[in-house]
């Protein structure tokens, strides 16, 4: 028994070890290799043929990424609300809307991307609001998923209490359930984050690959990740896409540790 409990733990160690590894591997070989390439002309605010800015796909990433949270995040929660304090496991809608959730988490991002096209784009062509309905919809089951598991990790003697002092249901889902919530719904919307920023394939067919700031919502945009491949795609820009990738990463990254500190105050308060 204590053999096979030791060859446990190492087997657990070596994986920790394994992971950790990758992990440094991949930031360092980025650091390394994007780092001598950041050059001033690197972030000018407009992009040309001769400097590639990045700052534009820089500012089209966040404005894609919140527009997209903007659309997906009160979706998700509210479903995730029903779900949990309204819906009954048995009935119907409850059942269709968890069966859709899984499916639609399981789909490829490119699907999507052809999805949206015929969609989004057929309405409003290459834009930054087709790409964000399209991201909107590929993010939707994951902020819905984890706001629904963060609901059920409220005790229930938060919502009796509540009963119990005279409020209504409405008024105890949003004073006491999602307050004490909060911190794993934030969860869900930083993984939906990550995968916004990191996405390519579906915004090539939605939002399209120009390297300007938009205009208004139905301007043709760029994001930083569809930057990196444009640039990597060419064979011309290795180094600058090398950059580009670092400052993906260094943005993910930044995105992350605000969003964790974030969460820990909400966990703090809502203690």
């Amino acid at each position: 028994m204590k053999a096979r409990s030791a060859a446990l733990r190492a087997a657990v160690y070596a994986a920790a070890a394994i992971t950790a590894l990758t992990i440094v591997f991949l930031v360092g070989y980025i650091v390394v290799k994007g780092a001598p390439h950041l050059e001033p002309e690197l972030f000018a605010p407009k992009y040309t043929t001769d400097n590639l800015s990045m700052l534009p796909a820089i500012i089209n990433t966040a404005l894609m990424t919140v527009s997209a949270l903007l659309i997906s995040g009160p979706v998700g929660v509210f479903a995730a609300v029903y779900l949990v304090e309204y819906a009954s496991r048995s009935s119907r809608l409850a059942r269709g809307v968890r069966l859709a959730a899984e499916t639609l988490s399981g789909i490829p991002s490119v699907v999507y991307g052809l999805f949206g096209r015929l969609l989004f784009v057929a309405m409003w062509g290459l834009s930054l609001i087709s790409g964000a309905f399209t991201l909107a919809i590929m993010t939707l089951p994951l902020i819905m998923r984890t706001a629904q598991e963060a609901l059920l990790s409220v005790p229930d003697t938060y919502r009796e209490g509540s009963f119990g002092l005279g409020a209504g249901k409405l008024r105890t889902v949003f004073a006491i359930t999602l307050p004490a919530a909060a911190p794993g719904i934030l969860a869900g919307f930083i993984l939906s984050v990550g995968r916004i920023v990191g996405e390519t394939a579906a915004l090539i067919y939605t939002a399209g690959t120009v390297a300007e700031m938009p205009k208004n919502a139905f301007s043709s945009v760029r994001t930083l990740s569809v930057h990196m491949y444009v640039l990597s795609n060419e064979a011309l820009y290795v180094n600058q896409s090398y950059a580009t990738a670092l400052v993906l990463m260094v943005l993910v990254i930044f995105i992350n540790a605000g969003s964790n500190a974030i969460a820990k105050k909400l966990t703090i308060h809502s203690l």
